[in-house]
């Protein structure tokens, strides 16, 4: 009777000990983002600023003269070919090779094989199909494409890091 008396007292005393330490926890205090906006906004302009500085420094470097668009995307078509216009919703074949800055080539259809995917869909970087779509079957050109229109913050997780700005040279093969 004692023994059963005594495990009753333990597992009351253990009761009273669990609910008094959630009772002594401090309630937890809610992050207000708005008190964050404006520093995380201030730092993300200035990754942006120095990232488009790189780019501005290897094009000089380069002596390359690329149009940009509203997006950041930087390209130069520098072969015409004399087939119809890439359009969203078809097939795009390109041949390619893919940089980083530092001129490290990273993936290319010769290693890899040539690239398919439908246009509009989302199935490559953002900053590709946008380049695509302003070549025609028969076009070569070079992009120079920002991070946050590629891998942004976090790479590929294989060839690509984080926060990489990437060449492309394209050679648009077939639209179908």
């Amino acid at each position: 009777m004692k023994r059963k008396a005594f495990q009753l007292l333990l597992y009351t005393a253990f009761i009273l000990f669990l609910t008094n330490c959630d009772h002594n926890r401090k309630p937890e205090e809610k992050v207000n983002p708005n008190d964050y906006k404006e520093s995380l906004m201030e730092a993300n302009r200035h990754v942006v600023k120095t990232e488009a500085q790189h780019i501005d420094d290897f094009l000089r470097r380069y002596k390359w003269n690329m149009k940009e668009t509203g997006s950041g995307l930087k390209y130069m078509i520098y072969e015409e070919g004399s087939g119809p216009p890439a359009e969203k919703w078809k097939t795009a074949v390109i041949e390619y090779s893919v940089r980083l800055i530092t001129g490290d080539i990273v993936y290319s259809s010769e290693k890899d094989g040539l690239l398919s995917f439908l246009v509009g869909k989302g199935e490559v970087i953002s900053g590709l199909e946008e380049g695509i779509l302003l070549m025609n079957v028969g076009d070569e050109a070079k992009f120079i494409i920002p991070s946050h229109l590629a891998f942004g913050l976090v790479g590929d997780d294989h060839l690509i890091p984080r926060k990489a700005s990437l060449i492309y040279d394209v050679k648009l093969l077939e639209i179908k």
